[in-house]
């Protein structure tokens, strides 16, 4: 009688796979990019938790956050970021907004969204970039480095609006 139970009760498992929260995938592997509205999400409510308004997804920082993340991934190296050509003033004047306001984190080896946040909130300089009052929209991207220690890339844009 427990035997038939047993299989009962072993017959109304489901075999389909348990998908994991965008925030706790592993992004180290070819061709995996953050969730950007998860990242969105977590941002938002961080900074609503400390009294500052939302930010919106913007396909420009998007596209920035991407070359950075592609920049640094490259070199295997975050200081890569700090060469002239790779400053986000730099690149926000390339694409015709020389005047916004714009800050940035810059990382390596987080392997997943809720480790980058969390490593971010826990760095006093990450953090104060992610709690920015100034800043209305994001940018968020990763880019993998297969031969690379750290793997994982990331790059964190928050700007105002275009000037």
């Amino acid at each position: 009688m427990l035997g038939v139970a047993l299989a009962t009760v072993a017959g109304c498992q489901s075999d389909k796979p348990v998908e994991l929260p965008p925030f706790y995938r592993d992004l180290a592997r070819v061709n995996a990019t953050v969730d950007a509205q998860s990242a969105l999400q977590m941002i938002n409510q961080y900074r609503q938790n400390n009294g500052l308004r939302p930010l919106t997804l913007d396909p420009t920082l998007m596209s920035i956050a991407q070359s950075q993340a592609r920049t640094i991934a490259s070199a295997d190296n975050i200081r890569a970021s700090l060469e002239p050509q790779n400053q986000l003033k730099t690149r926000l004047d390339a694409i015709g907004e020389t005047k916004t306001y714009a800050v940035e984190n810059v990382s390596a080896g987080y392997r997943t969204l809720a480790e980058a946040f969390s490593g971010w909130r826990e760095s006093q300089s990450h953090n104060r970039v992610m709690l920015d009052a100034q800043s209305t929209r994001m940018g968020i991207a990763t880019h993998y480095a297969p031969n690379s220690k750290y793997k994982v890339f990331w790059s964190l844009v928050l700007a105002s609006q275009p000037q």
